[in-house]
C-alpha cells in the first residue's frame, strides 16, 4: 500500500514584491490626453492673455520642427527594439540633410526625399557592422558614426556644392520648394473662427487651421510612418522577431530566429528614418542644405523616443513637446513661456504635496522640494510679465531634461538593449 504526500508550494517571503500587472490603455486614453490639453491651454490663454500660445502660425511652426525629432525617434526605436543603442542619430540625420538637398537639386524635391533616406541608411549600414557583426561597443560605435556623419557631410557639401549658383562649401543653392497641401476655403473659415477669441472653439480652430494650411507631403507620410511602424512591430511576425531580439536574442535563437539579419535589418530601417528626419530639415524647413542645421535633434529625438518608453504614441508626444517649446524658443515669445509657469507651478506643488502625504518610499520630506520649486516658479509668474530671451532659448533642453526627469520611473527599456550578441550564444 502506497501513501502520497501532497506537498504545499513554498510559501513567498514576506517582504517579497508582487511581480506588476501589465496594464493595457483604454482606446479613449489618447483622446482624452490631447483634448483635455486643448482644455488646459484654452483656458491658459484666456488667463493670461498669451494669444500666441495656442495661434495657427506657432503651431503650424511646432508641426514643422516635431517632424525631424519624430522621424529620428522612430529610427532610434526601431532600433532599440531591436537591441541595439544608436545614438548615431545625429550623424545619421546630418548625412540626410546632405543627401536630400543634393538629390532634390539635382533630381527634384521627391529625388531629395530617396537621397536623404539612402543616405541615412549608409550611415546606418556602418552602425550594423560595427556592433551587430564586428561586436563594437554600441556608444563608442555611434560617436563615431556621428563624428563620421559630420565629417562626410561638410566635405561632399564643399566637393558638390562649391561653385553652384547660391552654393557653397557650407551650404547648398535654394531648392525647389516641397509640395505642401492646402484647403484654401477651410482654412479662411477657421482663421475667421481663431480671430473670435472664444474660450476652446478658438484653439481648436487654430489646430485645425495649422493642419490645412501649407501642410507638407512629408509630414503626412511621417503620421503615415508613426502608424506603420506600430503595425509592423506590433501586429506582424516580422516586428515579434524584431522585438525578441531586444529582450532575449538567445531564446529568439533557439526558435530560429535569425537575430543578426533581424537587428542589421532594424538598425538600417533606422538609419533610413533618421536620415529622412534630416532630409525634412533641407526639404521643408529650410529650403536648402545648411551646416549644423540639425542642431543636436538627433539627440532629442532620442530623448522623445526614452519619453516615450520605446513605444510610437509616447514618442510623438514627446517629440510633439520638444517641436512646441522650440517654435515658441525661435518665435522669442517669452509671454507665452511665462504663461506656463502657472501649471507648472501647481502640478508642482500639488505634486509634492501629494510625495508628503503618501510618504513615498517611507521618506516624508520627499515632497519638500517639489513644493518650494512651485512656490518659487508661482512668485516668479505673479511677480513678472515675461521671462528673459535667454531663459526661453533654453526652454526646449530645460523641457528635455525635466520630462526625463519625471518619465524616469516609469520607464522599461529592451531586456537586451545595449548587449554585445554573438551568433550561437545560446547553444
Amino acid at each position: 500500500m502506497s501513501t502520497s504526500t501532497v506537498t504545499n508550494p513554498p510559501a513567498a517571503p514576506a517582504d517579497a514584491v508582487p511581480e506588476r500587472v501589465k496594464r493595457t490603455r483604454p482606446v479613449w486614453f489618447w483622446p482624452a490626453v490631447v483634448g483635455g490639453a486643448i482644455v488646459l491651454i484654452s483656458t491658459l490663454r484666456v488667463l493670461t492673455g498669451a494669444s500666441d500660445i495656442d495661434s495657427s502660425g506657432s503651431l503650424a511652426a511646432a508641426v514643422g520642427l516635431t517632424m525631424p525629432i519624430l522621424l529620428a525617434g522612430l529610427g532610434g526605436l526601431w532600433a532599440e527594439r531591436a537591441g541595439v543603442v544608436n545614438i548615431g542619430l545625429e550623424g545619421m540625420m546630418i548625412l540626410g540633410t546632405w543627401g536630400g538637398a543634393f538629390f532634390a537639386y539635382s533630381y527634384g524635391p521627391w529625388g531629395g526625399v530617396l537621397g536623404a533616406v539612402l543616405l541615412g541608411v549608409i550611415g546606418g549600414a556602418v552602425h550594423a557592422l560595427a556592433t551587430v557583426i564586428f561586436g563594437v561597443d554600441h556608444i563608442v560605435s555611434g560617436v563615431a558614426v556621428n563624428l563620421l556623419g559630420a565629417g562626410a557631410a561638410s566635405y561632399l557639401a564643399a566637393r558638390t556644392f562649391s561653385g553652384l549658383p547660391g552654393g557653397g562649401p557650407t551650404q547648398s543653392p535654394p531648392l525647389e520648394p516641397f509640395p505642401s497641401l492646402t484647403i484654401g476655403p477651410l482654412a479662411d473659415a477657421l482663421g475667421k473662427v481663431e480671430q473670435s477669441g472664444t474660450w476652446l472653439l478658438a484653439d481648436i480652430a487654430s489646430l485645425l487651421r495649422a493642419v490645412v494650411k501649407d501642410l507638407s507631403f512629408i509630414t503626412i507620410l511621417t503620421i503615415f510612418l508613426v502608424i506603420a511602424t506600430w503595425f509592423v512591430l506590433w501586429r506582424t511576425s516580422f516586428g515579434l522577431r524584431v522585438r525578441s531580439c531586444g529582450e532575449a536574442p538567445q531564446a529568439a535563437e533557439t526558435l530560429g530566429v535569425n537575430v543578426i539579419l533581424h537587428k542589421f535589418l532594424a538598425v538600417l530601417i533606422s538609419g533610413g528614418f533618421a536620415g529622412l528626419g534630416g532630409g525634412f530639415l533641407a526639404l521643408v524647413a529650410s529650403n536648402l542644405y545648411r551646416e549644423g542645421q540639425t542642431a543636436g535633434r538627433g539627440y532629442i529625438g532620442l530623448a522623445a523616443m526614452i519619453f516615450g518608453n520605446w513605444r510610437p504614441g509616447g514618442l510623438t508626444a514627446g517629440a510633439a513637446l520638444f517641436g512646441y517649446t522650440d517654435a515658441i524658443n525661435l518665435r522669442g515669445r517669452g509671454d507665452v513661456i511665462h504663461a506656463f509657469l502657472l501649471p507648472i507651478a501647481i502640478g508642482l506643488v500639488a505634486w509634492g504635496i501629494w510625495q508628503i502625504v503618501r510618504r513615498r518610499q517611507g521618506k516624508p520630506m520627499a515632497g519638500v522640494v517639489p513644493v518650494v520649486t512651485g512656490v518659487l516658479a508661482l512668485a516668479w509668474f505673479f511677480f513678472t510679465r515675461e521671462v528673459p530671451r535667454e531663459f526661453t532659448g533654453m526652454t526646449p533642453y530645460v523641457a528635455t531634461l525635466l520630462v526625463l526627469a519625471f518619465a524616469s520611473q516609469r520607464l522599461r527599456m529592451p531586456k537586451a538593449d545595449g548587449q554585445i550578441y554573438r551568433k550561437g550564444e545560446a547553444r
